[in-house]
């Protein structure tokens, strides 16, 4: 009688699983049930024809990736977006106008101008009436000339390697980028940032300084200039980080309930520069301020290409460090805000704003940290606050560049470093990588430290590397397990890690989380031997050890054989009667009994000697089958080819059969390719899961049925 469990009203009866099939192994499958597809391979003039195919829909596809504002701008939320778009541009494009865009770029670029025109280059002697008397002074607008060319020169060259790389699709380097990585990455280079705002904000004057250990040498002639400290700037830098610190708390904590977000960059720059005017702040009190903002463009010019040969390289470092700056903030604000990015495209864009903007004799640009964060926390929603930015900055240069010239370094110091405890924040994320991953705690260390005492250059090739050592150390170092069946069920999992999981008598199931390839395929076999326990050499030892104990014994029963000539003597008695069987006694040295049958034979049975050759032939170990679990294989190459088929070699040496389970397709095709499935490795040993593996280790392993006596 079945007793059938009735489920509860509530919740739905559980799904079923029944599947009723025979054991599958990969020829059945190869040549029976699956039948590949006939493909003829396209030849180059196809190829080509398929690529250079042209169409509309091809066409305006292509479009609108060179073009994506094509794809949004027709249904702008105007509503919406458009206040916080005019109000995030406004105070972007203020605190654009008394700096460049990226201080690390800055000082990048300024090294290179400073090296290819020195002030040694344009010194000037001058006679003061006599010849004995001479006095030399540098010509400060010839110098300042020439490194505006190599500047200009520098951009152009930047933007046609950025171009280059976006068209030959070099922006697939981003996926290296891991967040670790990136986070890492950014929150050095808001040190750098914050570091080079520290003498604005104290009013003191130090030296630039590029190259690895920049930051620590800035660090160290702002304290070692200390007492030379302006007070009142002090107090104008404390102030405007208090108040715009506290409108940022506002925002945060009733951004539900202000229709906009209070604009605390525009309050703080309006307010400091009318105080910094009233009370003459820069003649009175020495505090630093923007001063002459130029005005007016400049006609636009061919750059002086014959300074290119020595510039090449320092553009190389340049564009792939504004390139790394500005994907690596993209991924942060695409993460936070749930969207995604094209290296590619940004690639592209880079790279056509420095080559066309350098003909009008602008300085290379990259994605700003300080005033991305202004613009993301001002309310900036869309590419149109940076349009509005650029156009506050136009207009500025052409028209009202005076009314901010009494505006306060400090106080954009003071915006500049509010801004930066967003990136800071990221500090959170060593406890939590701690608890979670060390490996990418390690990543976002090493990004870190590397970018802050390196310089972000040298710092993001060395994160790099490293990020790509941890890929090669995660396969060097895979997790190796033996997985058990959960009784009644196909299921394979750890029997250490669960109770339920118990392993298969003589059948050992090994799974490493790892590919299989010249790297790490003899750490893969000695992870196989470790944990199943079976070793060929060690087993094929025990072997040869047998045979010369047996020869061993053989020899000295000979030889006693030798010195006592075998006697035999059997009595044989019949009872017919009684169908008694009666043992015939073997002389001394005897290796055989014989028996009389209850019909009159007489039947043949063996003793030591043959017991010997019984023990020798015994199992050298419990376990006659191994299955390798290749789920989680993605690849293998030639070298972990052979390297396999030689274990299945060595192991059949010692009476232990070897499959494979859990084989991809792809992989499959790989070893055919390999020439896998040649000599003791056939598709027969292959299965397409580890229940169809076991089961078949069960069946051919299964004792012989003895048919019922009559």
């Amino acid at each position: 009688m079945e007793q059938h469990v009735t489920p509860c009203e509530d919740s739905p009866p559980p799904l079923m699983y029944r599947v009723e099939r025979p054991v599958f192994n990969e020829a059945y499958l190869h040549t029976q049930l699956l039948h590949p597809r006939e493909r003829s391979p396209k030849t180059i003039r196809q190829r080509l024809a398929q690529q250079l195919h042209c169409s509309s829909e091809r066409a305006k596809a292509i479009a609108l990736s060179f073009l994506p504002i094509l794809t949004w701008l027709p249904s702008y939320p105007v509503k919406e977006y458009l206040f916080g778009d005019l109000v995030s541009g406004l105070s972007t494009g203020v605190m654009q106008l008394p700096q460049g865009t990226f201080a690390v770029i800055s000082l990048m670029i300024g090294g290179v101008v400073v090296r290819e025109a020195p002030d040694s280059m344009f010194t000037i002697q001058a006679l003061n009436g006599t010849a004995t008397n001479t006095t030399v002074f540098i010509d400060t607008e010839a110098r300042d000339a020439r490194r505006v060319h190599v500047a200009v020169v520098l951009t152009t060259l930047v933007g046609v390697i950025q171009l280059v790389l976006g068209l030959l699709r070099f922006g697939f380097v981003a996926i290296y980028l891991t967040e670790p990585l990136v986070r890492g990455f950014t929150t050095a280079a808001a040190v750098h940032v914050f570091i080079s705002q520290l003498k604005y904000l104290l009013g003191i004057q130090t030296p630039r300084f590029s190259g690895p250990l920049s930051a620590l040498h800035s660090v160290t002639a702002v304290f070692s200039d200390i007492t030379s400290t302006n007070v009142t700037t002090v107090i104008v830098g404390v102030v405007c980080m208090v108040v715009l610190y506290c409108v940022k708390d506002l925002n945060e904590r009733f951004k539900k309930k202000l229709p906009v977000p209070i604009p605390g960059e525009i309050i703080v720059v309006m307010v400091s520069t009318g105080i910094s005017y009233g009370l003459s702040l820069s003649e009175n009190y020495q505090v630093d301020v923007v001063r002459t903002i130029p005005s007016g463009l400049l006609p636009p010019a061919i750059p002086d290409f014959s300074l290119l040969p020595n510039l090449v390289t320092d553009s190389i470092a340049i564009a792939v460090v504004g390139f790394s700056m500005g994907i690596s903030l993209a991924k942060i604000f695409a993460l936070k805000h749930g969207y995604s990015v094209d290296g590619n495209q940004e690639l592209i864009a880079l790279g056509l704003c420095n080559f066309v903007s350098s003909f009008f004799h602008t300085f290379a640009i990259t994605c700003s940290m300080s005033r991305s964060l202004v613009q993301e926390s001002t309310g900036g929603n869309t590419q149109i606050a940076g349009l509005l930015a650029s156009m506050v900055v136009l207009l500025v240069v052409v028209a009202i560049g005076f009314v901010f010239q009494p505006l306060p370094q400090t106080a954009l110091a003071a915006i500049i470093m509010v801004n930066l405890l967003g990136m800071f924040k990221q500090f959170r994320d060593i406890p939590a990588l701690w608890r979670t991953s060390k490996i990418e705690l390690a990543i976002w260390v090493v990004a870190f430290v590397a970018s802050v005492l390196l310089g972000l250059d040298l710092g993001l090739l060395v994160a790099l590397g490293f990020a790509i050592l941890s890929v090669i150390y995660r396969t060097q170092s895979p997790k190796s397990i033996i997985l058990g069946q959960v009784l009644d069920t196909g299921l394979y999992c750890d029997v250490d890690e669960y109770e339920k999981a118990a392993e298969c008598t003589g059948i050992k199931i090994f799974h490493s989380n790892s590919s299989i390839y010249f790297a790490n395929s003899d750490l893969y076999l000695n992870a196989l031997k470790e944990k199943t326990g079976v070793d060929p050499v060690h087993l094929q030892a025990i072997r040869k050890a047998r045979k010369r104990k047996l020869k061993k014994e053989s020899a000295e029963r000979e030889s006693q054989n030798h010195k006592s000539p075998q006697k035999m003597s059997a009595v044989v008695k019949l009872d017919v009667e009684l169908g008694v069987t009666h043992e015939v006694v073997a002389g001394g040295g005897s290796q055989n009994h014989l028996e009389v049958q209850g019909n009159g034979q007489v039947a043949e049975t063996h003793t030591e000697s043959d017991s010997e050759e019984t023990r020798f032939l015994e199992p050298l170990c419990p376990v006659h089958s191994l299955i390798l679990d290749w789920t989680p294989v993605n690849f293998i190459d030639s070298v972990g080819a052979k390297a396999i088929k030689l274990v299945i070699k060595e192991y059949a040496a010692v009476d232990v059969c070897v499959f494979i389970a859990g084989c991809s397709r792809t992989l499959l095709a790989e070893l055919r390719t390999l020439q896998f499935f040649t000599g003791v490795a056939t598709p027969e040993m292959v299965f397409p899961t580890v229940h169809d593996a076991v089961l078949h280790c069960r069946r051919q392993t299964a004792p012989p049925t003895i048919p019922a006596m009559q």
